[in-house]
């Protein structure tokens, strides 16, 4: 678990260089560009660093609408904004990223706010959580009604999303059937423990192999 930042796989892309400018200038151009790691602000969308090879130089708050996979074919009058590529803000300070190795190289469909799917291909997921049992958890992080995980999406718009399981369709030939059924699952409300039966109490016990 990290705190505050922590890397990212190398992805290259590049970035509309308005956002290098703060809108002054810039506007329409791209350059290329490296990720190198993410923050995570509580409250906020994430940030992202990136290298940018042709000045050897680090820029480090860069949102996810700042990026494009490509640099020509790209519409951007229909260009999904901010609070739909990343439709919430970070949960907690603490956080993880994972490549989870069943989703790797699978193309998904992402539902946006728009009431649209959008295709794209999974990249990761960086999740939230309250790490250190000494500080009081005012996030919801660890809320199973609450807490969403962020799996970051490369669109074939060209943008970059970061959304929660139940946004996203993940697409596996192996598995699926031609007709699919659509999730129209309940959000859980519960969170599960297995240590409360007093029947367990072993504390008075020096039996290993206890019943």
């Amino acid at each position: 678990m990290a705190f505050l930042v922590t890397n990212l796989p190398p992805i290259h892309c590049f970035v509309r260089r308005e956002f290098l400018y703060d809108f002054q200038s810039g506007h329409g151009e791209y350059e290329p560009c490296i990720w190198v790691s993410i923050k995570s602000l509580r409250s906020q969308a994430f940030r992202i660093e990136a290298y940018l090879p042709q000045y050897g130089a680090l820029y480090d708050k860069f949102p996810l609408n700042a990026f494009v996979s490509r640099d020509r074919d790209l519409d951007i009058d229909s260009f999904l904004k901010l609070d739909s590529l990343q439709i919430w803000d970070c949960f907690s300070y603490d956080m993880t990223v994972i490549q989870k190795a069943f989703l790797r190289n699978l193309s998904c469909k992402v539902y946006a706010k728009d009431k649209q799917f959008h295709s794209g291909d999974y990249l990761f997921t960086v999740d939230n959580a309250s790490p250190d049992m000494s500080i009081i958890d005012t996030s919801y992080s660890e809320w199973p009604e609450d807490h969403k995980s962020f799996n970051f999406i490369q669109l074939d718009n060209g943008q970059y999303a970061a959304q929660p399981n139940n946004r996203c369709i993940f697409l596996d030939a192996a598995s699926n059937p031609k007709e699919m059924k659509f999730p129209d699952f309940k959000v859980c409300t519960k969170k599960y423990v297995v240590e409360t039966n007093p029947k367990w109490a072993l504390g008075d016990s020096d039996i290993v192999t206890y019943e």
